[in-house]
């Protein structure tokens, strides 16, 4: 049994934080206890080591804070170069002279995760900024701003390679009985959804002017005198349930058209304004499938900070929710389909040895981005199923809470669904 979700149980947001600022954070770094993890376009700078055994080990490629500093100088410094090579009698000047001082790092630029073992820990954004009008072309750029990044990260040890990892990769490469790793990978996803959130808040909404951090990046605060409109991290809260037939012992599995081939979940919706937890599951299930529900239990929550990209972070609410009626008519809006499963499908699909094997491809493709490598071919897909390695239909890996939500009802029964997380 687990005792958290991916993204949960995060080690240094557990205990008190304390209210810094930016003079703090500079007292921090005089004092060599100041850490920073760079982030890249969503993607946290990570190391990751081969064993002799040919497994993989990953974990968060904290910084010093000079280093950071270099990094960006060096960004800068390729892109002017790289602009220096293109411009032209016309416009030459014009795109040598993008102005880049606000890629000069100061402790204003850093936002406060937390604390542990005596040091402060910040995230930093590191991506290029946008171009202005007029200059080369933005990918060219971008390749150029990454090159410089590239040359000048601390590793961890001789036999390391560092690289800028998408999270979702990582949290689908993270071995879920691993507690070190689920650690890293919740803080890796708290860097994310803060720096996210930073991103989506640059100007108030009240008056359209410019907002700046505060509090070491804990809240923003609109310029505008007038205004002075404090804004604080949000999230947004997801109802997934679901819904079981007692008599009948089957459940309701969904899939949409962005699903990967074979793969099925709970159904899932936003809360809106003014409505409960069970309403919002109630509604959401009457919509998308045509089921009434009547008794809901609640099973437990899941950060997620690898939904849409408009959204920082999700909250997944996970609940059972047993149908009071039972044919499904599919809102093809939401759905592409939906089927009543039966108990002895499901625990078919979760005896397969397939997230394992998910698990395992992913941590190589980890290690191969941080090493630069290419990616091996692998067996496909479709072949493996002929083949009877994979079954014919799955759910989310351990990484979802929606997994557990389908293992508790297979592995239970209707009468044991109690909180397991």
């Amino acid at each position: 049994m687990i005792t958290h979700h991916a993204f949960a149980g995060n080690p240094i947001i557990s205990d008190k934080r304390r209210n810094l600022s930016e003079l703090d954070l500079s007292e921090a770094e005089s004092a060599g206890t100041l850490r920073v993890l760079p982030v890249l376009e969503g993607k946290p700078l990570i190391s990751s080591v081969l064993s002799n055994e040919g497994g993989q080990a990953w974990k968060l490629a904290w910084q010093n804070f000079g280093v950071c500093h270099n990094a960006l100088l060096a960004s800068q410094q390729a892109v002017n170069a790289f602009l220096a090579e293109q411009k032209s009698p016309d416009e030459g000047e014009k795109r040598i002279s993008v102005d880049f001082s606000h890629g000069i790092l100061s402790h204003n630029r850093l936002v406060y995760l937390g604390d542990k073992d005596g040091v402060t820990l910040c995230t930093l954004d590191v991506s290029p900024y946008p171009i202005a009008a007029g200059s080369a072309d933005k990918i060219a750029q971008d390749s150029a701003w990454m090159q410089g990044l590239s040359k000048v990260w601390e590793l961890p040890s001789p036999d390391a390679r560092v690289g800028f990892v998408d999270l979702r990769l990582l949290m689908t490469g993270t071995d879920c009985s691993d507690k070190f790793a689920l650690e890293e990978l919740s803080i890796a996803g708290h860097a994310r959804a803060m720096l996210d959130w930073h991103n989506q808040s640059r100007f108030c909404g009240r008056c359209g002017k410019t907002t700046v951090l505060k509090e070491a990046g804990r809240r923003r605060q609109c310029i505008n005198e007038l205004c002075k409109k404090k804004l604080y991290p949000r999230l947004d809260p997801v109802v997934i349930m679901l819904v079981i037939d007692k008599e009948k012992d089957c459940v309701v599995l969904g899939r949409q058209s962005r699903f990967v081939p074979r793969m099925w979940s709970c159904l899932a919706g936003f809360i809106e304004p003014g409505e409960s937890l069970e309403e919002a599951v109630r509604r959401e299930t009457q919509e998308e499938v045509g089921i009434e529900v009547g008794e809901i239990i609640y099973h437990s929550s899941q950060p997620w900070p690898v939904g849409p990209s408009s959204m920082s972070c999700q909250l997944m609410i996970g609940f059972f929710a047993f149908a009071k009626t039972f044919d499904i008519r599919v809102d093809t809006k939401e759905l592409e389909e939906a089927k009543w499963y039966r108990r002895e499908d499901v625990l078919k699909a979760l005896t397969f040895n397939e997230y394992k094997i998910q698990q395992q491809a992913s941590a190589l493709k980890v290690h191969q981005a941080c090493a630069g490598e290419e990616r091996r071919r692998t067996m496909s897909i479709e072949a493996r199923v002929d083949a009877g390695e994979l079954a014919t239909m799955f759910v989310p890996g351990p990484h979802a809470i929606a997994h557990h939500l389908i293992s508790t009802w297979a592995r239970n029964g209707h009468k044991g669904l109690l909180n397991k997380v």
